[in-house]
């Protein structure tokens, strides 16, 4: 091959690559598929006799050591009306108690967005991605880890916005720490609202920021509307081990009263929060979600509600977090099940990594723990994408790197083809031994499906790669979060409502202190 075709060879490629990349920063025409629908059975690693000792021991826990609901004596009225034996804060539930009270919680249900296009399915054989939760820094463009500010938060919404790898837009994708925390929940949902068409997370830090999310969702979809649907998902988490705090309590009473959808999820770092074993930390998960599945329906039978678990292992040298080991794995294979068995929607997983940069060790650590994901069957899958630093910083780096893995997971977890077309018969007769299928009517009627392809990968040569920059994934990333934001443009918002939630917004700016204390 001649220079002159060598280099038209590598324009062709080039150009063709370019344009993917921007029809992808701009948003791709067309929408994506609003979730993942599986079409495998997922993988179960509990033995039936091994499922009974564990809910035996957490119905053990619930009846015998009980859980506290601290600070608050409206939850505990509730569920000693339910039938629960209170003493103090501690809460006891007879055998059988918390099963029978989970038994109204849905087993699946809609969360809608403001497009109905965007709209998720939570439970059954479906999986909705949303990105990370809760992070007070940010690595930047400029790759330099500092405090998160609104700006930031903006940004991270457009860019899952535009991504579809996300189906959700998420809750708290960083922590702004430049405005109040008395007032950010107002800026941070109003953006999910404005700057995405995609469902969104609520406020959890107080009861009254909880309320400010259900009334902010009832301007942009009408009071009607949210009375009879859900339209948030909020995530609860306990004050692991076996603890519950009027903090969290006071904000699932509020979503639960609404019937919007709340995760109550144990938050555990094992060893420290729970027992070391695999078996001990199912056990007390199992106990603490299903006393949050349990007080949410006495506070609202029916309500949406999802088994949540986070689990990760610890270093016993250091203390630290670890991710993508194998004992947080099949924590989150065994809960998928428990969650099946209870018969509620599963939140675990995501791309976990305690890295500080998007390096080896993060992709290893995010491949190990978003492979268990979705293998397993988690229906509402929280840091899905660009956690980093055991979720002390959200990366936009990472955040695309791993986006750009999510948007694989639906051809992983689709039946293999089958059809005729998939049967490949006719290419197999056409070609016969000895010869190549490059040229097959069938592999050229497929070729542009037929396997998944990375947007951020690099599959071109050494001396392409090198003569275009020799561009590291971590560089390559950052270029596309400048692009797509560059070209990001805004789904249209009724200015009506647009004028009433900047009204409410100011409103309660006027009336709230900018501190706590």
């Amino acid at each position: 091959m001649s220079e002159t075709q060598t280099s038209e060879r590598k324009s062709r490629r080039g150009g063709g690559r370019d344009a993917r990349r921007q029809m992808r920063a701009a948003g791709a025409a067309g929408l994506s598929a609003p979730f993942i629908t599986r079409e495998i059975a997922p993988v179960d690693i509990l033995s039936e006799e091994a499922t009974e000792i564990i809910e035996y021991n957490a119905e053990t826990i619930l009846e015998e050591i009980g859980i506290d609901f601290r600070d608050d004596p409206e939850a505990l009225d509730i569920l000693r009306n339910a039938g629960a034996d209170v003493k103090g804060e501690r809460v006891r539930f007879p055998r059988g108690l918390a099963r029978q009270l989970c038994a109204t919680a849905p087993a699946s249900f809609t969360q809608h967005a403001r497009n109905p296009e965007r709209s998720v399915e939570i439970g059954g054989n479906k999986t909705v991605f949303a990105p990370v939760y809760g992070p007070p820094f940010v690595r930047d463009l400029a790759g330099e880890r500092r405090y998160a500010t609104m700006e930031d938060f903006r940004n991270f919404v457009k860019l899952v916005y535009m991504h579809p790898g996300f189906h959700h837009s998420g809750g708290t994708v960083c922590e702004p720490v430049d405005l109040p925390i008395t007032k950010r929940h107002l800026e941070m949902i109003y953006a999910h609202q404005s700057l995405s068409d995609k469902p969104y997370m609520g406020s959890v830090t107080a009861p009254s920021r909880a309320a400010d999310t259900v009334e902010m969702s009832k301007i942009l979809f009408g009071a009607d509307f949210v009375a009879k649907n859900t339209v948030v998902t909020s995530l609860i988490n306990a004050n692991s081990p076996m603890t519950w705090d009027d903090t969290m309590l006071g904000a699932l009473k509020v979503y639960a009263r609404n019937n919007q959808a709340v995760i109550t999820a144990p938050f555990i770092l094992a060893g420290a929060m729970s027992p070391v074993s695999v078996a001990g930390t199912l056990t007390q998960t199992l106990a603490e979600a299903m006393s949050g599945i349990a007080f949410t329906q006495a506070v609202n039978p029916g309500a949406p509600v999802i088994f949540g678990s986070f689990a990760s292992s610890m270093s016993m040298q250091t203390g630290a977090p670890t991710f993508g080991t194998p004992e947080p794995a099949k924590v989150l294979y065994a809960c998928a099940k428990l969650a099946r068995r209870l018969n509620v929607p599963f939140r675990s997983g995501g791309s976990l990594t305690g890295s500080k940069t998007a390096d080896a060790q993060a992709a290893y650590e995010s491949t190990h723990t978003i492979i268990p994901t979705v293998m397993g069957g988690v229906n509402f899958v929280l840091h899905a994408a660009g956690w980093m630093e055991g979720g002390l910083v959200a990366d936009y780096a990472k955040l695309l790197l791993d986006a750009d893995q999510l948007t694989m997971m639906q051809d992983l977890v689709s039946a293999i083809d089958v059809s005729e077309n998939g049967q490949a018969m006719d290419a197999l007769r056409e070609t016969g031994p000895g010869q190549h299928f490059l040229g097959s009517s069938h592999t050229q009627a497929n070729f542009e499906t037929a396997f998944w392809r990375s947007e951020l990968a690099d599959n071109t040569t050494f001396e392409q790669w090198s003569a275009e920059g020799a561009a590291e994934s971590n560089e390559r990333a950052r270029k596309r979060v400048a692009e797509m934001l560059e070209s990001y443009q805004a789904p249209v918002l009724d200015p009506a409502k647009d004028e009433e939630l900047r009204a409410y917004i100011a409103t309660r700016m006027e009336g709230l202190p900018d501190s706590d204390f």
